[in-house]
């Protein structure tokens, strides 16, 4: 016998494609939709037996609102979570907030409709080796101090990064260009997009922000540019052999 379903994602194409296959399959399909911060509303209106809910970040804060909500007005309708490779947490996040599975976007099809089938039936839809993870996480979380350093340095390129290094080391817009090999107006244009991207309205808090979080140190391994490597580029040797100094910015304006 065929589920009543709903699917929503995120990505429409990938709702619509995933509800195609499962008509096919001879599942019923109420409605395949994105937004997933939408989600609740329908599913509440439509009352399927199954909510497909496709989401790329189940580690989120606020991801997995929707199926609160959903399982406050309509507690008879069962979710099933489609996400990427989890981090624990995300899993764990998922049930907590009323899930009936968890099923990983890369999954066969007749894995997602295994994963329907039990839910509706009261079972936990989810892998036996994903679930261990997500006990294991919650029962020996690890502690993470530097997450929010990592979740910056996520949002910026590789050169940002280098922008951030060397503004933090107090170069300025010339002596950033000069030792990335850009033209100035380039180098204002990557301190503006860190400044945009950080949330900070200037140099020193940018500065401030990456040293708190730890930012810095997880940019030390970043390729520099064509000076070489950290502590070498724009250190001219002086006559005699002597060591090298490296010239200081000051508080250059963008």
């Amino acid at each position: 016998m065929g589920v009543r379903l709903m699917v929503v994602d995120d990505h429409r194409l990938l709702a619509e494609a995933l509800a195609s296959a499962l008509k096919l399959r001879g599942h019923r399909v109420l409605a395949a939709a994105a937004p997933t911060a939408g989600a609740a509303e329908l599913v509440i209106s439509r009352a399927p037996e199954v909510c497909l809910f496709g989401t790329a970040a189940p580690a989120e804060p606020g991801a997995f609102d929707p199926i609160t909500r959903i399982g406050r007005e309509r507690p008879q309708v069962a979710v099933v979570v489609l996400g990427p490779v989890p981090d624990p947490r995300g899993i764990a996040a998922a049930f907590a907030a009323g899930a009936a599975g968890y099923v990983r976007h890369d999954e066969r099809i007749e894995g997602v409709e295994r994963a329907m089938i039990k839910a509706r039936a009261g079972e936990v839809a989810v892998a036996p080796q994903l679930l261990r993870g997500a006990f294991t996480e919650l029962l020996h979380p690890v502690v993470q101090p530097d997450d929010e350093g990592q979740r910056l340095l996520r949002m910026l390129t590789p050169r940002e990064v280098e922008v951030l290094v060397r503004v933090a080391e107090g170069e300025d817009t010339r002596l950033i260009a000069a030792g990335m090999g850009i033209a100035p107006s380039t180098a204002r244009t990557h301190v503006q997009r860190v400044l945009m991207k950080l949330g900070v309205g200037s140099r020193l808090e940018a500065a401030a922000l990456a040293a708190r979080t730890g930012l810095l140190d997880r940019a030390a391994g970043t390729p520099r540019g064509p000076g070489g490597p950290p502590g070498t580029r724009d250190r001219p040797a002086p006559p005699g052999g002597g060591p090298a100094v490296r010239p200081r910015g000051g508080g250059g304006v963008l």
